[in-house]
């Protein structure tokens, strides 16, 4: 079917009864630009002339209809396409303008230049306005500029400070993951965005604003070690049904976790004895906790009880740290060691047999570990981390409590760590971290923290900032944005040091 019929609005009564003048405004330009996306009235032609030669081959009886429509449909389409040429040199200054902000920076005249050029050419050429603005943004974004955070070092080994420009890159990747918004760039077009109370300010905005939601996923997953856990599929299906339909809301969990910690500048030592967790229906009733219905997100109080609050309870890590079939107090166990308190251990000899996926009949979980683990050129290694997973098997394979290892046994959480300190359960192991472990537990993160910020690994000469960062947390209850304006302040994020001292490091 053929119909002229191709634009029509019918918004009337709702412009009169339920809009205000802002808002009846904004729609006609939501409407203005749906002309432009299908360029209606250039189809409309088309298609009148489709009629009206099908009317002359076989209707010739309409053919003195539609004929008094074509001024009205010809002159319409005549006025868009001269509207189409007018708004044309719009175009090429809005990719001028993107330009600025995919560079991070105003443009030097010869980059502006060389788009405008650019254009001119293709459409000296003949080649079609659309496809020469597409040719444009191509040239955008395969630019150095767009795909790296390119700063410029001055001469010698002097270090200097990086441009307001630059420091609201470095300021716009760390707590958001992408380049500054319009607001951060026009304090960097002041040039005050180097005064300690400006940055501190823009920090602040930014940690409050929803794009905080990506320092939660960028570095605190990552940091982690879940980053991207929606896509495991290392589980055995048949064991554990639910996990592949509750991946995702594992997930979010985590991350709702740490933006709320970073929106509401909680102590870093919350993430360890936190007394709350974010749930929705599904994963509370993984968990065992009663009285969450519905799809919808909410924080939930009072979940220790359950096993919940903190890194330690979350779903997500204590799935990744488990194999497929069973629980691994190995892969917790380094994990705790290794991630969270920032130890290290040497590789394991190439000849150690690997566990067996399943455990054999008539041994728990608990007896394998200490069989493999009593070869000697293991031993030392397993005494350090076998403990925390030993504290941590009364959680499954994909995170729930339980009482009863996978063959019916009762669990044994007890253990003893080589410094001397027990364990029994999870909740031992929040209180060795927050007591014996407190001040390293917080150095680590700091240590990530700083890394992450400054996008390089933390070198010697970074220890007094982590120093300063340490004392200044202990002494304001570890507000985690104690440790961002430490970060904010330094010589490390503002500056940058010589082109022949950043030769030299290399």
């Amino acid at each position: 079917m053929i119909t002229l019929n191709l634009y029509y609005r019918e918004d009337d009564h709702l412009r009169r009864l339920m809009l205000d003048d802002g808002e009846a405004k904004e729609l006609d330009r939501l409407w203005d630009e749906l002309l432009f996306i299908a360029q209606e009235p250039l189809e409309l032609e088309d298609v009148y002339e489709q009629m009206l030669g099908y009317a002359s081959q076989d209707r010739p009886d309409l053919v003195k209809s539609f004929t008094p429509l074509k001024p009205a449909i010809v002159g319409r389409a005549e006025a868009f396409r001269k509207r189409l040429a007018e708004v044309e040199p719009r175009h090429v200054d809005g990719v001028v303008a993107f330009a600025r902000q995919a560079f991070r920076r105003p443009l030097v005249p010869e980059e502006e230049s060389r788009l405008r050029t650019l254009y001119d050419t293709l459409r000296k050429k003949e080649v079609p306005h659309e496809d020469a603005i597409r040719a444009m943004l191509a040239h955008v974004l395969v630019a150095p500029d767009f795909l790296y955070k390119i700063e410029t070092a001055g001469p010698g080994t002097e270090a200097k400070p990086v441009s307001d420009h630059e420091l609201a890159t470095r300021l716009s990747y760390f707590l958001w993951s992408s380049m500054p918004d319009a607001e951060l760039l026009a304090a960097a077009e002041t040039g005050r965005l180097h005064d300690p109370e400006v940055l501190k300010s823009q920090a602040r905005r930014m940690l409050a604003a929803p794009a905080s939601r990506r320092l939660a996923e960028e570095f605190g997953t990552q940091w982690l070690h879940v980053h991207g856990f929606s896509t495991l599929d290392e589980k055995n299906a048949e064991l554990f049904p639910t996990f592949a339909g509750l991946r995702a809301d594992m997930e979010e969990e985590t991350v709702r976790f740490l933006e709320d910690f970073f929106r509401n500048d909680r102590s870093i030592l919350s993430l360890i004895d936190a007394d709350h967790t974010f749930l929705n229906e599904r994963l509370a009733k993984h968990y065992g906790i009663a009285g969450v219905t519905g799809d919808a997100w909410r924080r939930v109080d009072g979940v220790r009880k359950h096993g919940r609050g903190g890194i330690l309870g979350l779903a997500a890590t204590l799935s990744t740290q488990a194999g497929a079939s069973r629980t691994s107090p190995i892969l917790r166990g380094n994990w705790l060691y290794e991630t969270i308190l920032g130890e290290k251990l040497p590789k394991p000899p190439k000849d150690v047999p690997q566990l067996a996926e399943t455990v054999p009949s008539g041994l728990s979980e608990r007896q394998l570990i200490s069989m493999h683990s009593e070869n000697a050129a293991c031993a030392k290694c397993h005494r350090r981390i076998d403990p925390f997973g030993f504290a941590l098997e009364e959680f499954d394979a994909i995170g729930r409590l339980r009482t009863t290892d996978a063959a019916g046994k009762p669990l044994d959480t007890k253990a003893t760590l080589p410094d001397g300190a027990t364990l029994d359960g999870q909740a031992s192991v929040r209180a060795y971290l927050l007591g014996a472990r407190r001040d390293q537990f917080v150095r680590v993160f700091c240590r990530k923290l700083l890394g992450y910020a400054l996008g390089r690994g933390v070198q010697l000469s970074d220890q007094p900032l982590l120093d300063e960062m340490a004392a200044r947390l202990a002494a304001a209850d570890y507000r985690i944005s104690v440790a961002i304006d430490a970060i904010l302040a330094s010589p490390q994020f503002r500056m940058i040091r010589g082109r022949e001292a950043a030769d030299d490091a290399t």
